[in-house]
């Protein structure tokens, strides 16, 4: 079962340097959540915080209801009591053991009977596809196969929160797409309390049940996926999370005739009718334009910068003065550079956002 853990104004300084800068965060028992930013945003210095690799400045952290740090307290619980289990980036595995000794390592410091560590050790590499290598060692093991050993250690332990610092960073693009699937599944089958840190956005919105984006070392927006997807609640989160980027383009809201319309440079595309009037800064994701091939209503003119097709999908970059949109298309629309193209937007499904804050202002419901 997993646990809650919770964070109050947690700081952490490293000279003149704020890593992190009074995050508070709630995390329920068996959530799946995943600490998403750019690099030196303060995700992996909040994980080690978690973990007790590193000690706050100021704040507090409970697990599973006890205080395991607490500044004003002077307390800081060893991670070995902290109910935790980890993997690191580098899998830190030692090199002089075999995969079963690796894995049972956490079992013997438990002091755990040795047929019992046995059984524990052999139930894992099964449940993991693993049986036959627990006589191997780290460097006979692929890259792979490393990082299944490291989540099979800790998964021994069956501790009830999982902390794991960008595990698949190592592995080729196509194994970390199934190792996805495999830790997602395992988290459900553990009823564990996951805290995944990641720079790769796509990471972050299969596996999560929750996201955390972080900026700056303070968090940024925390919301599902989807949610953080179709209304970020920023500048720096929508243009963070989306690939290919979210279009943001900086116009001029007014209303004519009980209709919202937002002029940009020598165009206008239409917002939705209680759209906020003044400069602001229009976000829409690519796939709510529509590419026509002849004039349509509504539609503004734009000539073909780029197109790039990867056989299901066509990405067109159009371009307009000075103003590059990025629009899906279908890989039946034959599009040529230079040709002239039609998009139209879609209101319903645009963001807006204050020009100087780069806070959110208006969304699509």
């Amino acid at each position: 079962m997993g646990a809650a853990i919770e964070v109050r104004n947690l700081t952490k300084r490293y000279g003149k340097m704020t890593a992190l800068d009074g995050v508070s965060l709630d995390i329920d028992a068996n959530e799946f959540l995943v600490l998403l930013g750019p690099s030196g945003c303060g995700k992996t210095t909040l994980l080690r915080c978690l973990a007790g690799l590193e000690t706050p400045d100021e704040g507090e952290i409970r697990i599973a209801g006890d205080v395991v740090f607490s500044a004003e307290r002077g307390l800081s619980m060893p991670p070995g009591k902290r109910q935790i289990g980890m993997v690191f980036q580098s899998y830190a595995l030692w090199p002089h053991m075999t995969v079963f000794d690796n894995i049972g390592f956490g079992l013997g410091i438990q002091k755990l009977p040795r047929d019992q560590i046995r059984t524990r050790v052999d139930n894992v590499l099964r449940d993991l596809a693993m049986e036959g290598l627990g006589e191997r060692y780290p460097s006979e093991l692929s890259g792979g196969q490393q990082q299944r050993v490291a989540v099979a250690r800790l998964l021994a332990t069956k501790p009830p929160v999982f902390l794991m610092d960008e595990p698949l960073s190592n592995l080729d693009a196509r194994l970390r797409m199934d190792m996805r699937t495999e830790l997602k599944r395992l988290h459900i089958d553990s009823d564990a309390t996951t805290v995944f840190v990641t720079h790769d956005q796509g990471e972050a919105m299969t596996l999560a049940s929750l996201i955390v984006v972080m900026n700056k070392g303070q968090i940024e927006q925390q919301a599902a996926p989807l949610d953080l997807y179709r209304q970020p609640a920023s500048l720096f989160v929508a243009d963070f999370i989306g690939m290919p980027r979210i279009n943001l383009v900086s116009a001029e809201s007014v209303q004519e005739n009980g209709r919202g319309w937002a002029n940009v440079d020598d165009f206008r595309i239409p917002l939705f009718n209680d759209a906020p009037q003044g400069r602001l800064t229009i976000a829409a994701r690519p796939e709510d334009i529509t590419l026509s091939l002849e004039p349509q209503p509504d539609a503004v003119e734009f000539k073909v910068y780029g197109a790039l097709s990867s056989g299901p999908e066509l990405m067109v970059q159009a371009l307009r003065g000075s103003t590059m949109i990025t629009v899906r298309g279908s890989p039946q629309q034959d599009v040529k550079m230079d040709q002239p193209i039609w998009l139209t937007f879609d209101p319903s499904a645009m963001n807006l956002y204050d020009e100087s804050s780069g806070k959110l202002l208006g969304a699509h419901q």
